[in-house]
């Protein structure tokens, strides 16, 4: 009753329309990523489903996030239930979105620990809430240690990079989506 109960969510379709858009190869994008062409052939074409991972570097070198092809995948709706059990058991560390569809808003829950050499920046502003554990992040030159119910405010445009400091932590991350022109010409401080 109100839950979103359809098949597993397909990225092929948006990862397709992003490539053709940029008008790349698939081979330009499995150099960019790293992956091989097959493989990114069959993410196109729905008959595999990259990890996390691997959705990251093919976002990466679409220019794009991970997040905005997983909201490019799936229709709007305007009431979702996302249960906790609706995704597959993963090993950690794993990404769960927390908001499906083209929306102007995106959530994901990052559970365990975090590849802390990769540097984000997001057009558009978000927050980051640690439902448990504790991670450290570095943003404009700052390091920050945040504990289970702290948040930190992050300005669109801000480079950024976090990591998980104990084992189970769990990280919720909000955002304007990308696709959303939020913010014009803000100053920097």
């Amino acid at each position: 009753m109100g839950d979103h109960k359809e098949q597993p969510l397909r990225v092929g379709a948006a990862v397709r329309r992003r490539r053709r858009a940029l008008e790349l190869t698939l081979a330009v994008v499995a150099e960019r990523s790293g992956l091989s062409v097959p493989f990114l052939s069959q993410v196109e074409n729905d008959r595999a489903r990259p990890s996390t991972s691997s959705l990251e570097k093919v976002a990466d070198a679409l220019r794009t996030t991970a997040v905005e092809l997983l909201a490019a995948a799936d229709p709007a709706c305007s009431v979702d239930v996302v249960r906790a059990d609706d995704t597959e058991p993963l090993p950690q560390p794993r990404t769960r979105s927390l908001v499906r569809g083209h929306h102007q808003m995106h959530a994901s829950e990052f559970t365990g620990d975090h590849d802390a050499g990769r540097e984000f920046q997001y057009r558009n502003d978000q927050l980051m809430y640690v439902a448990d554990g504790a991670v450290e992040i570095e943003a404009e030159g700052r390091a920050y240690r945040l504990g289970r119910g702290d948040t930190l405010y992050l300005t669109g445009g801000v480079r950024h990079r976090w990591r998980a400091a104990e084992s189970d932590t769990r990280v919720i991350v909000v955002a304007v989506a990308e696709h959303i022109e939020a913010v014009r010409n803000r100053p920097r401080r």
